[in-house]
């Protein structure tokens, strides 16, 4: 860990920035998912997404999006955002043009998208923060 790198706590801190950010009704329907921090994705997380490397993966929903749950289904768990330190901070040097808190609200963004139901094709052709 680089010492100018924030720690677990910090890096949270600014996802839930991000959140609170959100417009008041997306932000009322990220109140019921679980937000995880990590430094790394598990192994079964790339396993279920086809990955070799960690380093691919910043962000991950695992839920039913809003607008697919139904009355009928069997919750198996909260939806949870997953974000991950270490991935997020290598993209972020990789880059070099962007800060740290703007990248970590870019995942953190893009990945409760997926809760609302958005495509990543949706969020590209509206997130398009890279440019």
């Amino acid at each position: 860990m680089n010492h100018t790198d924030p720690a677990l706590p910090e890096f949270e801190a600014m996802a839930r920035a991000a959140i609170d950010a959100l417009p008041p009704a997306f932000r009322a329907h990220a109140r019921d998912v679980v937000l995880r921090v990590e430094d790394w994705p598990a192994r079964w997380m790339l396993d279920e997404l086809g990955m070799a490397d960690p380093l691919e993966l910043t962000g991950l929903y695992d839920g039913i999006p809003v607008t697919e749950k139904s009355v009928i289904d069997q919750p198996m768990g909260p939806d949870t955002v997953w974000l991950f330190r270490e991935p997020i901070l290598a993209e972020c040097r990789e880059r070099g043009n962007v800060a740290l808190p703007d990248l970590i609200a870019h995942v953190t963004v893009h990945e409760f998208a997926h809760h609302f139901g958005w495509s990543d094709a949706d969020i590209a052709t509206i997130d398009r923060w890279w440019e």
